[in-house]
């Protein structure tokens, strides 16, 4: 629990006050690409399809400019991803790498960058409050999500699984999670998950004995505590938390497929366009790209075998 309890304790991220008017603080490798056709009104085929990517500047782009720093909201809470490291104080990981990418490509330095720490249940409010230029927070695009906000192409593939202590009789999202404590955060995918098919686990709507968090570490606490007897979240965050703690370990296999992507406000074109075209030069060069070192330093040692991002849809 020690190691867990040091990042939070370690971080000095902004934090993000929602509610009132919006303020001044932000404003209002080699694949092949898959094209997507648009979907009709009233459906949602294909959500990872995103806008076709451009270096041209447009009004969202020359406000971050004249402002001369992105706004981003990050979660400051998971190992590997986003996290402020207690050894050198700094905020890193495999989310804030790629942070640092697009200031670097609008604002010709990767530094320029105000980070703000979210809550999962926070992200699209943020961006609809104009609270942060954009999200880079393991966020997971989908059919209800792109009706709320404007998402990047993908640039993570991960899935849903279970965390457990290592001699747990829970095997995986099935039967063996009937009559246990499940923790998971409040606004997440596995929260939805658990919701339309708990498999008879205690996670959420049981005043007494709720075990839904603003944030995911909060689980692994909850777990190591005793508190909790499984912990439900994408597969990419439950490996951050295992090499936090080895004495939990991911039970089963993945069973949901879900991609991540940069969210940012409905109507901001041109910085999805431009985010759009940072991820092309991000995914370039094969074994030896941008996206391939973050993934090396960051997430290969708990993550194995991931050979490239996902290929980008366009609409």
């Amino acid at each position: 629990m020690a190691a867990a309890c040091a990042l939070t304790a370690a971080v000095t991220v902004l934090p993000l006050v929602l509610g009132g008017d919006s303020g001044d603080g932000a404003r209002p490798a080699g694949q092949q690409v898959a094209q997507a056709s648009p979907a009709k009104a009233g459906t949602c085929k294909d959500p990872e399809a995103s806008l076709s990517p451009s270096s041209a500047d447009g009004p969202t782009i020359d406000r971050i400019k004249k402002a001369g720093h992105l706004v981003v909201g990050v979660d400051q809470n998971s190992y590997r991803w986003g996290y402020r490291d207690p050894a050198n104080g700094r905020l890193d990981g495999f989310d804030i790498a790629l942070v640092r990418a697009i200031a670097k490509n609008i604002l010709g330095s990767k530094d320029k960058v105000i980070y703000r720490a979210i809550p999962t249940n926070q992200r699209v409010e943020a961006l609809q409050e104009g609270k942060v230029d954009m999200v880079v927070r393991t966020m997971t695009i989908n059919c209800e999500r792109v009706k709320q906000v404007a998402f990047s192409t993908a640039y993570f593939q991960a899935g849903q699984q279970v965390l457990a202590p290592k001699g747990s009789t829970i095997t995986g999202y099935n039967a063996t999670l009937k009559g246990k404590k499940v923790c998971t955060a409040t606004g997440s995918t596995a929260y939805d998950a658990l919701r339309a098919t708990s498999y008879g686990a205690v996670f959420a709507d049981t005043p007494s004995r709720q075990r839904t968090v603003p944030n995911q570490l909060d689980c692994l606490v909850e777990l190591q505590l005793g508190l909790v007897d499984a912990v439900v979240t994408d597969n990419a965050l439950a490996a951050g938390q295992a090499a936090q703690d080895p004495a939990v370990d991911l039970k089963g296999e993945p069973f949901t497929t879900e991609y991540y992507g940069v969210a940012t406000k409905l109507g901001n074109d041109d910085l999805v366009r431009r985010i759009n075209q940072v991820l092309v030069d991000y995914r370039k060069g094969g074994g030896n790209s941008p996206w391939m070192q973050a993934y090396r330093k960051w997430l290969s040692a708990d993550l194995k075998g991931i050979d490239g991002p996902p290929a980008p849809k366009y609409r």
